[in-house]
């Protein structure tokens, strides 16, 4: 992005990004809702159909050779990821936010509520890294093993030309099921600050304005020898335990079978790996990169660390309430999204306090439940599970969000279209924006909220949730 001082125009997005960054990854489906909201768009352009919503009438078995050769199509061939140029999509990202100067950013791990926390204030939210998927030929979902080795194959030439980048490599027969067969799931993540952020932050926040880094502080066994590339089998956001994926797991047969696969094949290489950062986390060293850019330029860096995605959903949640409540609104109207499943531009429009689920796991789902269970009643709760496309034992079942949905005095609604092909068929996200736009609007909206009082309401409601504010 070209810059002419602090707050300069620029030059239009780069392209080619389009296939680098996987078009169902969490992230992506992010950073566009967010750039929408500063925009004052709503998410109705974004009609996409994850892949997994395809060839939803065929037999199984069809359904799955159709979906492994699709996928297959979609991702990056294996020659290519060496070329794969991380400053690039760094590029990308920025050049998708409105040319203009911003009191602060939001950056780091992909969560919804850090999306709708960076629409309060005004701001950008920035990824922390990207996910990319992977052309794997005569692979197989029961051979996590050869899925490293191959992994490992297709990223050298990436670390060898990148010094400046990780990858953390996901397979995961429950969050993929039969994808994990014809391709390999890679979240690329920056160690330093890549010289696209580093430009925009110089150029397009106010100076001294505040930076707010949140990190996912979750674990998982991983396997890392060190070398820029590590291996997890599985991961926390499945809703399933590290123990689930070990060959006599509670879940694991079942997962195998239902991508088309054999426990007897299944042998995970990091049954015995010692636990570090998911692969949402941030990197050590772009979090000292950022930390010595905003000493230089005399913006104050905050760091709110989570253990698990519900604490932050629940803090931002009650931030918004007390945030339309000082503006003279009722905050009395909730809304819970689920995944990719979210518009943040519309929940202000309304009115509407959010709660963001991570997944459609019923781990995630009690998490909204108990927090429901002790916040001051709601009059109307709408939930909007998204359907995974696959089945999972560790979903949360049609009647756990129906039970979500009755913590709403008044109104009680679980989304029908979604509720209709769950837990089978995804829907896009603008199905969430069009369900919000059947929802009064609350005009007109509370003035932007200020980092300072963000940080005193975090520290105040998030502590108890587990959150750490540094």
């Amino acid at each position: 992005m070209g810059a002419r001082g602090r707050c300069g125009g620029g030059a239009a997005g780069p392209v080619g990004v389009d296939r680098v960054v996987a078009r169902d990854s969490l992230g992506r489906v992010l950073v566009a809702a967010a750039s929408r909201a500063l925009r004052g768009e709503d998410c109705a352009d974004l009609g996409r159909r994850p892949l997994l919503a395809r060839f939803p009438g065929a037999p199984e078995v069809v359904r799955r050779v159709a979906l492994r050769r699709a996928t297959a199509r979609a991702a990056v061939p294996g020659a290519q990821v060496g070329v794969l140029d991380a400053d690039r999509v760094a590029r990308w990202v920025v050049d998708q936010y409105p040319a203009r100067c911003y009191p602060g950013v939001v950056l780091g791990s992909p969560h919804g509520a850090a999306v709708h926390l960076a629409a309060a204030l005004g701001v950008p939210w920035l990824p922390a890294g990207f996910e990319v998927t992977v052309d794997w030929p005569g692979g197989a979902a029961d051979d996590p093993l050869a899925a490293m080795a191959y992994g490992s194959r297709v990223v050298a030439p990436l670390l060898a030309a990148d010094p400046g980048v990780r990858v953390r490599q996901v397979h995961d027969p429950a969050a993929r099921g039969a994808l994990c067969g014809s391709t390999v799931a890679l979240t690329v993540r920056w160690r330093r600050l890549p010289d696209a952020y580093r430009r925009f932050l110089g150029t397009r926040i106010v100076p001294g304005a505040p930076v707010l880094l949140l990190r996912d502080a979750r674990t998982w066994p991983v396997l890392d020898p060190g070398e820029g590339h590590s291996f997890q089998v599985g991961g926390p956001a499945s809703g399933l335990d590290p123990g689930d994926f070990l060959p006599h797991g509670a879940s694991i047969g079942r997962l195998l079978r239902a991508a088309g696969a054999d426990l007897g094949r299944w042998d995970p290489p990091s049954a015995n790996a010692p636990d570090g950062h998911c692969e949402y986390a941030v990197e050590p060293d772009l979090e000292a990169g950022l930390r010595d850019w905003a000493r230089g330029v005399g913006s104050p860096l905050h760091r709110v660390l989570y253990p698990r995605p519900a604490a932050l959903s629940a803090a931002v949640a009650d931030l918004y309430r007390r945030w339309l409540r000082r503006a003279g609104k009722t905050g009395d109207r909730c809304v819970v999204e689920c995944g990719r499943l979210l518009d943040p531009a519309q929940v202000i429009r309304a009115g509407l306090v959010p709660y963001w689920c991570e997944s459609a796991t019923a781990r995630a789902v009690a998490g909204v439940e108990w927090w429901l269970a002790g916040s001051e009643p709601f009059s109307s709760v709408d939930v909007l599970p998204e359907p995974p496309g696959l089945r999972s034992p560790a979903l949360a079942g049609l009647p756990q969000w129906l039970a979500v949905a009755s913590f709403g005095r008044r109104r009680r609604m679980v989304d029908r279209t979604a509720a209709r092909g769950y837990p089978v068929t995804p829907v896009p996200t603008r199905h969430a924006t069009a369900v919000l736009r059947g929802q009064p609007y609350d005009l007109p909206s509370p003035a932007p909220l200020r980092a300072v009082d963000v940080l005193a309401e975090l520290r105040d409601g998030g502590l108890p949730q587990g959150l750490l504010i540094c």
